[in-house]
């Protein structure tokens, strides 16, 4: 069983939904409290019901200590564990899945990157070369003009979300209302000012490099995963490598489809121990079947697990070569 169809990559706009539909979960989850912990109530809210752990009635002396202890193990330590240990289950076996298809943040990299491609043809100003076409051959039309609405879409998104990480921490109710009517505490505008200002820059200059480097969530699953020999990993045909000469064909001699698509400017001919950081979001195989399939040919970049991941890294490991 595989979460996704190895034979076939997965459309843009499947995965599309999936990071839409999240993103919506991510923002509304506070508002009908599916999952918050209220610092005004000093407890949480999980699935619209209060979640307690019963500290406050052994202090006001109406639960012994061991009623509290299986308490604070039965609703607290044994839930986590389970949901961590199911998250780093389906990282250790398929990668990082979250990071590709869920995760709301990786969801706003991706729309900076096609608006930062489309204004200066890169996907990030620290880029020194411009891809210059499509996959399919078509020309990348640059507008530097674009440059504004990119500058305020990631302000936009950077506002959103500072708002939705204080409702997972105040009543939602509060601070939408407080923002209807301009009246935010000095606390909230505080906060709201600074997370806006931090996540602007970082979504305009470090998107990719806080993913890469600096994310915990996706730096244990890019471990689980690695531990895995048999985890699902870009497989690359190297008796056809003579192939990705197409993709020079399209854009020039530095020209390569799967790099240029790749959110993480990750090189996905590489050895798995090299693409450590792949969110598994399939553009590098889209990229490669629409440059092969334009003279029929089959994709050089597929999806391979278990044994073909195996011997995949047993080619590599005895050639020394990494593509």
């Amino acid at each position: 069983m595989s979460l996704i169809n190895t034979a076939k990559p997965p459309t843009r706009m499947t995965r599309l939904l999936w990071q839409a539909g999240f993103f919506m979960l991510f923002a509304l989850a506070p508002v009908f409290d599916l999952l918050r912990f209220d610092l005004t109530r000093g407890h949480a809210f999980i699935l619209g019901m209060p979640w307690r752990l019963g500290i406050d009635e052994f202090v006001a002396g109406r639960s012994s200590g061991l009623e509290t202890a299986l308490n604070i193990l039965l609703r607290l330590f044994l839930p986590l564990i389970a949901g961590i240990a199911t998250f780093m289950f389906f990282a250790w076996r398929w990668g990082r899945l979250y990071c590709g298809w869920l995760c709301p943040h990786f969801s706003v990299v991706e729309l900076i990157n096609g608006l930062m491609r489309r204004a200066i043809g890169r996907s990030s100003v620290w880029e020194t070369t411009e891809a210059g076409v499509r996959p399919d051959g078509r020309p990348l039309r640059r507008d530097r003009w674009l440059m504004i609405p990119t500058v305020l879409f990631s302000i936009l998104f950077a506002a959103l979300w500072a708002v939705v990480l204080l409702t997972y921490l105040l009543p939602p109710a509060e601070i939408y209302g407080n923002l209807w009517h301009l009246a935010l505490t000095p606390n909230q505008a505080r906060f709201l000012g600074v997370a806006t200002l931090v996540l602007t820059a970082e979504f305009l200059f470090a998107r990719h490099l806080f993913c890469r480097f600096g994310c915990a969530v996706g730096l244990f699953q890019s471990l689980a995963w690695m531990s895995n020999r048999s985890a699902m990993v870009v497989g690359f045909a190297r008796t056809r490598a003579v192939d990705c000469g197409k993709c020079q064909k399209i854009g020039g001699t530095s020209y390569a489809a799967c790099e240029a698509e790749c959110p993480m400017r990750l090189r996905p001919r590489q050895a798995k121990r090299k693409m450590f950081a792949c969110t598994q979001c399939s553009r590098c195989l889209t990229a490669c079947a629409t440059v092969q399939g334009g003279s029929g040919a089959p994709p050089l970049l597929r999806w391979v697990k278990d044994e073909e991941a195996r011997q995949q890294e047993a080619q590599v490991s005895l050639t020394g070569r990494s593509d």
